[in-house]
């Protein structure tokens, strides 16, 4: 069976270009990047929504961030039961070896996965009900966080659930002993925060205040 098929032309094109300029101008830095091993200063748990460029947000070059992504930036709770867990063991890396002194969970405005979420929760999806459904049963670790936005009014839940996907996450990250470890010892910091690409801006959750603020 052929798996696998040749790249399509504009990213064979795209990274001719990259290599002939980007990566020509700075192929010292590249090359240390490389043998010198990577020290991120912290993690980012972000959307696999393409609209979602953690790295063009935040200006970061190579080296900066160790991201993580995945349906709605979503956490699970700490399970140790054998099976394998992607979120968790890129969790476990960040904070055990490469020893990130943050981690970032980053939402997003018009999250298809935090929609799904709601439309499943709320009798709109059976198809996500299904037991064969990833997407369905991976949206399940949101559902307290719609039990908490289900009484808002209506045209509000949306854009709720999408910041109640990242506190979800925090609360689920302190489930992880080593993170909760890192944290109580000051050796590590949690931070929430949702983004909306059509309109530029940037809010972060501040637990002293209650809720999310623009930064």
């Amino acid at each position: 069976m052929n798996l696998a098929r040749p790249l399509p032309s504009y990213l064979v094109q795209r990274f001719h270009g990259w290599r002939a300029t980007t990566w020509q101008d700075n192929k010292a830095w590249y090359r240390k990047l490389a043998t010198g091993g990577q020290h991120p200063r912290a993690m980012v748990i972000s959307c696999c929504d393409s609209r979602v460029h953690v790295t063009s947000i935040f200006g970061a070059d190579e080296g900066e961030f160790f991201i993580h992504r995945n349906i709605a930036n979503l956490v699970p709770p700490y399970q140790a039961d054998g099976e394998p867990h992607g979120t968790s063991a890129a969790v476990e890396y960040a904070v055990t070896a490469l020893k990130v002194a943050h981690v970032v969970v980053l939402g997003h405005a018009n999250c298809g996965g935090v929609k799904g979420c709601h439309d499943m929760c709320s009798g709109h999806a059976p198809a996500l009900e299904e037991k064969s459904s990833f997407v369905g049963r991976w949206m399940d670790i949101l559902r307290p966080g719609y039990e908490r936005v289900v009484q808002l009014p209506a045209p509000d839940q949306l854009s709720a659930l999408e910041k109640e996907a990242v506190l979800v996450s925090l609360e689920n990250l302190m489930t992880f002993p080593f993170v909760r470890a890192a944290v109580e010892s000051e050796e590590l910091t949690l931070h929430g925060l949702w983004t909306s690409t059509g309109e530029g801006t940037l809010e972060q959750y501040d637990p002293e205040r209650g809720g999310f603020h623009p930064v």
